[in-house]
């Protein structure tokens, strides 16, 4: 078969297929028996169960237009679907009434759609493979994936990037204590990753744009540095892109870590996409990467938790690696989710580059027309950026500095804009913000969600929508008449209802803070910190006012959520400028997990 041929081909899929034509009886999990479970209550309401309101067949959805009252109403409209089942059961024909408080067993059957997904909910059974001694179906489209991807081997994760995050980190951390280099503004996966492995971790100080704000990952001279001082560093851990698209070149690090005999490992979780079209950015992988994470449900189109790690090189130790993967992933995997894996695969296989044409003229066409709403701002690339100088050197003479580089808190030599530091941007990720500074990012959010359009996430300041293949023109247009809405109004209630957002977003990006970021001052890297799974025993803590906290080593982990970055992690000491931020994300509306007082009005610290 030749490689056109064999790329078109989705053997796990194809072997879920055949298993529900096959009609055989399962003496085997799962309990529902390929939806049998529910599929004799059908019977059962067509021998003469009372009328119940139809669930079984009733969609709604949002036909796209936007109410003038507000945007609290979107109009609905309900189809329904006609078929006849496996047993000769006409759905159609079960009269649809509602009457109260009649009850039969029709109510409990799932929707056909989820009926139909339970014909190919199987195990591991013949013709359908093993995750964890693939030597079949699985095994074929894990091999389809790397062609796809350039990887030298893909690996199904069922567990979304989390799953792969983990496991990575259980492999280079071969021995307690092992010291890992990490970009500090990492996912809590990488951090729960350290604590299973009782690693230590020696957090890099992410660049920070200038223009926007918002931390990006580590400068190559913050890598080189923190490599020279710990060569005997287990591997370099970075995230990119971060969750707002933004990135830049990671070929310089990767050097850097190869020259030092250290794996790079990469968080691409939203990077799935990366290097399919000659409009998105370069992957980790083409930069050199050993080893990276794609959540390929994020920005591609496998079903929720189905994610894939990719492996290149011989920085990583494999059969290590796979005896980590089957530690972190369940026994019973999910078939319909690997099955998405490899469909999602087979796509880009079959359509190249022109899978995401529909998708980019989606975010074309949003672009466009977001450039008639000059209240709002779209985030890109401020170019040229100056060089980073090197850590301790001060400023040369004459050197321009923006008024918000000169008054952002805690914007040192680690952090300070540099050439490589955002080069990238993910077409996709549209991150928006009020000109008009009336509404705060989350204040927007709720706006757009009244309208009808669910933002991917927010902060103080923006907005991240998230566009992807499966975007239309018709979602774009949506999104701007809901845009158009919103900068239309101007009641007094809703202007009044941000008004302290209004007055913060004033004073400029001086006082912007990020959930992405979770910068410390005056270093490029921390001294190395020990996770462990042993708790913080309770009575050797305490709870302190959270404007007390400064200097106190942290008896929890605050991460605001989303993204889930944590701001302190246990054992820390606690800087001023780190109280400021919890403070002001806490006032924004942020939502913190990690901690005890949820209204982070105090947080436990070690007592001393």
């Amino acid at each position: 078969m030749d490689h056109k041929n064999k790329s078109s081909r989705a053997p796990l899929y194809e072997a879920l297929l055949a298993y529900r034509d096959s009609k055989q009886r399962s003496f085997h999990v799962p309990g529902h028996k390929n939806g049998q479970a529910y599929r004799h209550l059908l019977e059962q309401a067509e021998a003469g169960q009372p009328p119940v309101k139809d669930i079984v067949n009733e969609e709604h959805q949002h036909n796209g237009e936007i109410q003038n009252d507000g945007g609290k109403n979107v109009n609905q409209k309900v189809e329904r679907f006609s078929s006849v089942d496996e047993h000769g059961v006409d759905l159609e024909s079960v009269e649809r009434l509602s009457v109260e408080g009649a009850h039969s067993e029709l109510e409990l059957v799932p929707v056909r759609s989820f009926l139909e997904m339970m014909e190919m909910d199987v195990t591991e059974i013949t013709g359908t493979d093993d995750l964890h001694h693939p030597e079949g179906v699985i095994q074929e489209a894990q091999e389809l994936a790397a062609d796809c991807f350039a990887a030298e081997e893909s690996f199904f994760l069922v567990g979304g990037s989390t799953a792969g995050n983990l496991s990575l980190l259980l492999t280079v951390c071969d021995e307690p204590n092992s010291i890992v280099l990490v970009q500090r503004n990492v996912h809590k996966s990488v951090i729960h990753g350290l604590m299973l492995a009782g690693a230590r971790a020696v957090f890099l100080q992410p660049w920070v744009d200038p223009a926007s704000g918002l931390a990006v990952m580590p400068s190559v001279e913050t890598v080189q540095a923190a490599v020279q001082s710990y060569p005997e560093a287990k591997g370099v851990l970075v995230t990119l892109p971060n969750y707002y698209g933004m990135g830049a070149d990671l070929t310089p690090i990767a050097e850097v870590c190869h020259a030092a005999g250290m794996p790079l490992l990469v968080d691409e979780a939203h990077g799935a996409h990366y290097g399919q079209h000659p409009e998105l950015p370069v992957s980790a992988l083409s930069c050199g990467a050993d080893g990276v994470v794609q959540s390929t449900h994020k920005m591609l189109t496998a079903f929720t938790m189905g994610a894939m790690l990719h492996i290149q090189g011989p920085g990583l130790n494999r059969s290590l690696l796979r005896q980590r993967l089957a530690m972190v992933q369940s026994s019973s995997p999910s078939y319909p989710v690997m099955a998405s894996l490899d469909l999602a695969r087979r796509l880009l296989h079959v359509q190249g580059a022109n899978a995401f044409t529909a998708g980019l003229a989606a975010v074309k066409a949003f672009k466009r027309g977001l450039a008639e709403l000059p209240r709002f701002q779209l985030l890109q690339p401020a170019q040229p950026l100056q060089p980073e100088p090197p850590a301790g050197t001060a400023k040369p003479a004459g050197m321009s500095v923006s008024a918000a580089q000169q008054t952002r808190e805690g914007l040192t030599a680690a952090a300070k804009p540099s050439a490589a530091g955002y080069t990238a941007q993910d077409p996709f990720k549209a991150v928006i913000y009020d000109g008009a500074g009336v509404l705060s990012g989350y204040g927007l959010q709720q706006q757009l969600e009244a309208c009808g359009c669910v933002p991917e996430m927010s902060d103080e300041r923006y907005v991240v929508l998230l566009f992807s293949l499966g975007s239309t023109v018709q979602d774009a247009q949506h999104l701007l008449q809901a845009l158009h809405h919103i900068s239309s109004a101007n009641g007094h209630e809703q202007v009044q209802s941000n008004a302290a957002p209004s007055h913060q977003l004033a004073k400029g990006s001086a006082h912007y803070i990020s959930t992405w970021n979770n910068l410390q001052e005056k270093t490029r890297y921390s001294e190395p910190i020990s996770f462990t799974l042993q708790p913080i025993v309770e009575t050797d803590t305490i709870n302190v006012p959270i404007e007390e906290s400064a200097g106190c080593r942290s008896a929890e982990m605050v991460v605001p959520y989303p993204p889930g970055i944590p701001l302190v992690y246990p054992g820390e000491r606690i800087s001023t400028s780190m109280v400021a931020r919890i403070q002001l994300l806490r006032d924004e509306g942020a939502k913190f997990h990690g901690v005890s007082d949820a209204s982070l009005q105090s947080l436990r610290v070690m007592k001393e």
